[in-house]
């Protein structure tokens, strides 16, 4: 009695190069995300991927231009409409403190939403310098910097104790820190998410309404 040979094994459908580097871009979005730039691995991502770690080269040379294309232009696109999304909803004749809640809540939102990209890139930057984009050049950010504090200069008349470009940066990094380090800088039981949020929105107002009060007082 012969015996029957065992079938062969079903052979993958053959996946398109759009489909193929499409999940090479999901798959280290997820790894950047969880593992950082550094802890990422081109190895990893391609078993992500359900691909070769050859076939990941062929469409990405190096790590530091899969980071980019994975982690910081998506960023830079999210900001590009965050960015306009604020500026068309703060409107020039309303009250400035409206305009600064608005600018923080939304603020907070966005960077929540997408802290793990931004966690991302602050390690890239920390871990590996010369290798990855730096927040420096998201230029919507930049774009973001000059739009708010050309609208605090116009209220202020330039007689602003705090320079506007610098309060417009420090009330960035204030959220920004406050969110992304939240466990270093908030111990459990200190405050609520509410408490920080509405700590950070009074923390701005208030350092933009006293710059504007002695502006007018000038």
């Amino acid at each position: 009695m012969r015996t029957q040979a065992p079938p062969a094994p079903a052979r993958k459908p053959r996946r398109a190069p759009a489909e193929i580097r499409k999940r090479i871009l999901q798959a280290a979005g997820e790894e950047f995300k969880a593992h950082g730039f550094s802890g990422a691995t081109t190895l990893n991502i391609a078993k992500r991927a359900d691909v070769t770690e050859a076939q990941l080269f062929r469409y990405f040379a190096a790590k530091p231009i899969l980071f980019r294309e994975a982690v910081f232009e998506p960023l830079v696109r999210h900001f590009d409409a965050f960015d306009a999304k604020y500026h068309a909803g703060a409107a020039e004749g309303a009250n400035l403190r409206e305009n600064a809640r608005l600018y923080i809540s939304e603020l907070q939102h966005f960077i929540r939403e997408h802290s793990q990209m931004l966690m991302s890139l602050v390690f890239a930057q920390t871990y590996a310098p010369f290798n990855t984009p730096g927040v420096g050049e998201i230029d919507s950010l930049q774009s973001y910097f000059a739009r708010g504090a050309a609208m605090m200069t116009r209220r202020t008349k330039d007689k602003a104790k705090v320079e506007p470009k610098l309060m417009v940066r420090v009330s960035f990094a204030a959220v920004l820190a406050a969110i992304l380090f939240k466990s270093w800088l908030f111990p459990p039981g200190l405050a609520s998410e509410e408490e920080i949020s509405g700590a950070l929105i009074d923390f701005v107002i208030d350092g933009i309404a006293m710059s504007l009060d002695q502006a007018q007082q000038a």
